[in-house]
């Protein structure tokens, strides 16, 4: 018997559950209240565990618990286990019950409020009982989320390094980030605009480490301009759309925002080029794992939707 053999004979989901817990407890103790057992119940598992595995899985010190390089390797893949379990689970109820069914989506505020919540009004007018889970945050934040497992798909831009972890399962539309003011703003009632007339501008703006920041940044400097000295830094995309629309400040928003209603509809664009704006959205999975039938029901209508914000674009 191989030692694959063996530990598939051996290993208990259980116990690689109790693993998992007393990590993110940071102790056994705190695990041990959290999991309604015994303090010396969880000390056995974890070592019935190191014992099937063969290596110490958890380094112990004052300072509480941390998994060694062994005990991380583990929880990794056995965080994506349980959460394909999970997936089979939902898939074998969807079997019997079509209408149901769980999706948990990444996305940014604007898509949420737009396309995302079009194509989710549609799916639970039809079928009440199926449940979704939006996340919404910064691009990095929401990769971070997909590869815990704790999201299903992110819609979003991608960098080289976030396909070395995650599948792409297609593009969904191209868009720009555009600078936009609100209606009542002289900048958004002029004809073309050079970046150069904007640099001392009051800004409201997302931070610079973000996706949106970093395009103004590397815009202005593609242009051998400083950045703007920003007035507003702000990680709402709300709070920078509320100030915007009220005429004294300009900002950045995705090019399909403008053709969305409520707060959108305030904006204006401010016809300007920033230098490499251009990206493609495209739905990204984790690495290895299979669609649920919602999630491709939902994909197909995602499609279906953004046509119409991103004719004129595309």
């Amino acid at each position: 018997m191989d030692d694959i053999d063996r530990i598939e004979r051996r290993l208990k989901l259980h116990d690689l559950r109790i693993l998992i817990a007393v990590v993110a407890a940071g102790s056994m103790h705190k695990a041990a209240e959290r999991l309604g057992m015994s303090q010396s119940a969880i000390s056995r598992a974890i070592a019935d565990l190191e014992q099937v595995i063969d290596a110490r899985l958890l380094d112990r010190s004052p300072l509480g618990i941390e998994p060694t390089e062994s005990g991380r390797a583990l929880i990794k893949r056995g965080v994506a286990m349980f959460d394909e379990l999970r997936q089979a689970v939902g898939d074998i109820k969807l079997l019997s019950d079509p209408s149901a069914g769980e999706l948990r989506i990444g996305c940014s505020e604007v898509m949420a409020a737009g396309p995302v919540s079009a194509v989710i009004n549609d799916l639970t007018e039809q079928h009440s009982r199926r449940v979704f889970h939006v996340l919404t945050g910064a691009t990095a934040t929401l990769y971070r989320a997909l590869t815990e497992r704790r999201i299903d798909l992110v819609i979003g831009r991608v960098a080289g390094a976030v396909m070395d972890e995650h599948e792409d399962a297609g593009g969904l539309f191209e868009d720009a980030v555009v600078v936009a003011a609100g209606a009542q703003s002289r900048w958004a009632c002029k004809g073309k605009v050079e970046l150069e007339e904007l640099a001392n501008e009051p800004w409201v703006l997302p931070p610079f480490d973000t996706e949106m920041g970093a395009i103004v940044l590397e815009g202005f400097r593609a242009r051998g301009l400083t950045p703007p000295p920003t007035t507003v830094i702000a990680g709402s995309t709300h709070m920078r759309h509320a100030l915007a629309a009220a005429g004294r400040f300009l900002t950045v928003v995705p090019e399909f925002a403008l053709r969305l209603p409520g707060t959108f509809a305030a904006l204006r664009h401010v016809p300007v080029e920033l230098p490499n704006a251009r990206r493609t959205l495209r739905i990204i999975t984790a690495r290895n794992r299979s669609l649920s039938p919602l999630a491709e029901v939902f994909i197909d209508r995602l499609r279906t939707t953004v046509l119409s914000l991103t004719t004129d674009a595309t």
